[in-house]
């Protein structure tokens, strides 16, 4: 069983307890590493939208941006800990980020700057908005919205998913049917938006999570569904599981139950980017103890 995760959320952004408290736990756990990766999220008219509202309510502003410059000074301190932890213990520790994608130069661009200062060791591609005229649409957005709408901009969230995989940034995707979370997408008629999905991630070369947070809904099953882990086989593209643990309690939860369900999907390849660093991590050990 997979026993490292790198989907995780720490306090400060929209997380329940801090680096050091989760890494605590991931070592009871006997993990080899661990990844922290908080939302970055960026966009010029985010705090004008509804969402937003209900993010001040929840203490989740840090999450949200209206600029690169913003969510950099946020990122800063946080991966600072992170540095301190790993000096303090030895333990192998990566700074990732969980990315919110739009599809814009000027995001690109002030993105790839971003990329410069902070230096992440890991980047998680993402879609929780639809973007369009100025406005962001999440998941409850789309829950609350007519049907007619619904359908479009479930379309253009698909859209959204393909152009954050073809982009070259991600290590791997995240929760790539989350709309299910609000029962959205689930009808056959979604099946060849979810089949153009896989066909970009593959030819993409991309890894895609399974993610045990969607458990946690009444389908018994990860993000993404049992229909796309089919097409995640039938394309051989890679997998990582995550538990998008935003507590210690959820660190590794249903690990188990999502290996039993890949595999008998018949997914062959697990990923894992940072197996290199661990066993030259190892050899290091070894070194030292000579």
């Amino acid at each position: 069983m997979q026993n490292f995760s790198l989907h995780t959320h720490t306090i400060g952004f929209d997380g329940q307890h801090t680096e050091a408290q989760m890494l605590e736990k991931a070592q009871s756990l006997g993990w080899e590493k661990i990844g922290f990766s908080n939302h970055f999220i960026v966009c010029p008219y985010v705090k004008e939208t509804k969402m937003y509202e209900a993010a001040l309510k929840r203490g989740y502003q840090n999450i949200y941006s209206s600029s690169f410059e913003e969510a950099i000074e946020k990122f800063k301190p946080h991966y600072e800990r992170i540095d301190d932890l790993k000096q303090k213990t030895g333990f192998p520790i990566f700074k990732g980020m969980e990315v919110d994608f739009f599809l814009d130069d000027d995001w690109r661009k002030g993105f790839e700057q971003a990329l410069k200062v902070l230096k992440p060791d890991y980047l998680i591609g993402s879609a929780h908005f639809v973007a369009t005229k100025n406005t962001l649409f999440n998941t409850h957005d789309l829950e609350h919205a007519e049907k007619k709408e619904q359908n479009h901009l479930l379309h253009r969230y698909y859209q959204n998913v393909r152009a954050a995989a073809g982009s070259g940034l991600f290590n791997f995707m995240a929760h790539l049917d989350l709309m299910k979370k609000v029962g959205l997408g689930r009808e056959d008629m979604w099946l060849e938006d979810e089949k153009q999905t896989i066909e970009v991630v593959s030819k993409a070369g991309l890894a895609v999570e399974i993610n045990t947070s969607g458990f946690k809904l009444s389908y018994n099953e990860p993000y993404p569904s049992k229909r796309i882990i089919s097409l995640l086989a039938e394309y051989n593209v890679p997998v990582i599981i995550s538990d998008d643990a935003h507590n210690i309690e959820r660190l590794g939860d249903k690990f188990d139950e999502a290996e039993q369900m890949v595999q008998e999907a018949g997914i062959k390849k697990f990923y894992d980017p940072f197996k290199i660093r661990r066993n030259q991590t190892r050899k290091d050990k070894e070194k030292r103890s000579l």
